[in-house]
């Protein structure tokens, strides 16, 4: 069971602060609910390969990721998703991931200089924010 996200879109995250962006996602994502397991992973991970925990897929072209979405590995949305691109933020640049729910939601992050807002509401928990509060939605809110 879980919540099913289909991520999309681009983010200048130069490739010498992969390692940084790595350590400090798994440290976010240590202290929440979710399926990844930082303990259970290799020291040398990418953000390629840590991907699944953001409920992504990732291709690097040089200081770009590319946000996708694989089926082959089922990823979910959970807490460690949300902790993941936040935790990324200070490292990147500029860009913007944007989220398709299971059920139709669509929000996104935009990265401006290690910032990240969101736009839209999180299908997943009703966050306009992350880490916000959820925000109860009367059927005219509703996205």
């Amino acid at each position: 069971m879980g919540y099913l996200v289909a991520p999309s879109g681009r983010l200048n995250l130069p490739q010498s602060d992969d390692a940084a962006a790595v350590a400090a996602a798994k440290a976010a994502m240590g202290g929440r609910d979710g399926w990844f397991a930082p303990d259970g992973s290799a020291a040398s991970d990418t953000l390629v390969d840590i991907a699944e925990a953001a409920a992504a897929s990732i291709t690097r072209d040089g200081d770009w990721i590319e946000f996708g979405h694989d089926d082959a590995g089922d990823p979910k949305w959970s807490d460690q998703a949300t902790a993941f691109y936040v935790a990324i933020a200070p490292f990147v640049r500029s860009g913007v991931v944007h989220v398709e729910g299971e059920d139709g939601s669509q929000w996104s992050y935009t990265y401006v200089d290690g910032r990240i807002s969101q736009q839209g509401w999180n299908g997943w928990d009703g966050s306009v924010e992350p880490f916000g509060e959820p925000v109860e939605l009367s059927q005219s809110d509703q996205p």
